[in-house]
C-alpha cells in the first residue's frame, strides 16, 4: 500500500529543523552575492520553503524571484550553481550527508492570486453574503 503524501503536519520535527537551517544558509548566500553569477546578482531571489526527504539525503528549494521577473533564467541560474549551493550548505551544516538539492518555482503565490481573483468574481461574492 503506498504511503500518502507527506504534509508539514506529518513531517517529523528533525525534517522541519534541518531543511529550515538549509533555507536558512541558500537565503544568506544568495544576499550577500556569494554565488558569482551575473543572473542571481542582478535579481531578488526569496526562499519561501525547503522540503528535506526522510533520509536528508534530499532536499528540494522552493523559490520564487521578486515580482516573478525572469523566473525561468533565475531557475537556469540556481541549477546551474547547485555544487555550489551543495558545497556550501555541507560546509555549514555538518550533516551525516551532503543533501543533494533541487531547486523549483514556488506556485503557491500564484495559486493564492488565483484562489483571491475566484472570491473576488461578482457571483461567488454574492454566494457568500449573508443576505
Amino acid at each position: 500500500m503506498a504511503r500518502p503524501a507527506a504534509t508539514p503536519e506529518t513531517r517529523s520535527v528533525r525534517l522541519l529543523k534541518v531543511g529550515e537551517q538549509v533555507r536558512h544558509v541558500i537565503s544568506e548566500l544568495l544576499t550577500r552575492q556569494m554565488v558569482h553569477d551575473e543572473v542571481l546578482s542582478a535579481h531578488s531571489v526569496s526562499v519561501t520553503e525547503v522540503r528535506m526527504s526522510p533520509d536528508l539525503r534530499h532536499a528540494t528549494v522552493f523559490v520564487k524571484p521578486l515580482l516573478g521577473a525572469d523566473e525561468e533564467l533565475v531557475l537556469k541560474a540556481l541549477r546551474t550553481n547547485t555544487a555550489f549551493f551543495q558545497k556550501e550548505v555541507a560546509g555549514k551544516l555538518r550533516l551525516k550527508y551532503a543533501a543533494r538539492i533541487k531547486f523549483l518555482p514556488d506556485e503557491s503565490f500564484d495559486e493564492a492570486s488565483r484562489i483571491d481573483a475566484l472570491l473576488a468574481d461578482p457571483k461567488v461574492k454574492r454566494d457568500l453574503s449573508d443576505d
